[in-house]
């Protein structure tokens, strides 16, 4: 029953949060000076050509009455029509969401595997120089933005040795013979490894750029929850059975001291997700940030409108699914 009243508690304030979201963007972008339907026009274009724009738009009318419009048409799955692209709104961003999702789960695969084995490695030689390495470590990686990471792998492993691609999500000339726009996740299923290695190559820089940061977030939070855990009494009582350390942080204090990291994990990757607006920029990547950087540039309203609530939805969707899962994870929650 606790599961459940958190539950129906988290649909209801993800709800209020994506009503906000729209209210706050719909309504601050409309604020801002500049006229979209003068900025996709000729410079010979005539009065009646702005007039006939704008209120084939929807221009002309007054604020409240275009959000009202705008929200009943995305209640029922109508987005409205890009200003620029002159294509409808959900496709455009159905489309670029593939791409963002891979390059964050890819970036968050990496973060989890460097943060983790960090706190391991720091935990298993705690009070070494080893440690104070990885501390040092953390330090530095948090006191750079990912931005700059980005600029620094550019220049490492795109100019100075030229391993990986900079640019791109995959190369051009290549004969793309997907059904769906998750090219990695399909171009395993097809068993086309040699496309999936292209994709990769692409996408490592700046996947690695946005889990640097986030890796030195994990390492520190784990490595905390596992010297408090290694202190506890059924630890204690493990290394008196006479297992090796090893076996003792990874099988007896790792189960108990996961648990506030994962919950980190889920929250970060909120963030990460909003992170790829500039990485993706910085990279040529054709995802969903790169897209919103151009949409805010031409003021393409409807399209930046479409992009910022499902940024939200998918903040607050992977939020809910942190709290659920803590629920299921967390046996006092769960029992109580």
């Amino acid at each position: 029953m606790q599961i459940f009243r958190t539950l129906l508690l988290r649909l209801a304030t993800t709800a209020v949060t994506l009503v906000g979201a729209a209210v706050i963007v719909f309504f601050v972008i409309r604020v801002v000076p500049g006229n979209p339907i003068a900025m996709m026009l000729p410079p010979g274009a005539t009065e009646d050509d702005i007039r006939r724009l704008t209120a084939l738009y929807g221009f002309d009318k007054s604020i409240p009455e275009q959000f009202v419009i705008w929200a009943g048409g995305v209640l029922s799955g109508d987005f409205g029509m890009s200003i620029t692209a002159r294509q409808p709104v959900l496709d455009l961003v159905l489309g670029r969401l593939p791409a963002t999702l891979e390059l964050s789960l890819m970036a968050l695969v990496i973060a989890v595997f460097i943060g983790g084995v960090s706190a391991l490695t720091g935990t298993r030689e705690r009070g070494t120089r080893i440690e104070a390495a990885i501390d040092v470590s953390n330090g530095m990686a948090l006191s750079v933005p990912d931005f700059l990471w980005g600029l620094i792998l550019v220049l490492v492993f795109g100019v100075a040795f030229p391993i990986f691609h900079i640019s791109g999500r995959v190369t051009p000339s290549l004969d793309l013979p997907f059904s769906t726009d998750f090219y990695l996740i399909e171009s395993v299923i097809r068993l086309r490894f040699d496309l999936w290695l292209d994709l990769v190559s692409h996408m490592l820089l700046p996947a690695l750029a946005l889990a640097i940061p986030l890796a030195a977030i994990i390492s520190q939070l784990l490595k905390q929850s596992l010297k408090e855990t290694m202190h506890l009494d059924y630890v204690t009582l493990s290394r008196t059975k006479g297992y090796g350390e090893t076996h003792v942080i990874t099988r007896e204090a790792l189960p108990n001291a996961i648990l506030p990291t994962l919950t980190l994990v889920g929250v970060q990757f909120t963030f990460l997700i909003g992170g790829t607006v500039i990485i993706e920029r910085l990279f040529s990547y054709e995802g969903l940030g790169n897209m919103a950087i151009d949409a805010v540039i031409n003021r393409d309203l409807p399209l930046i409108q479409g992009i910022v609530l499902l940024f939200a939805l998918i903040f607050t969707g992977v939020n809910l699914a942190v709290d659920l899962l803590y629920a299921v994870l967390n046996p006092r929650l769960r029992h109580a």
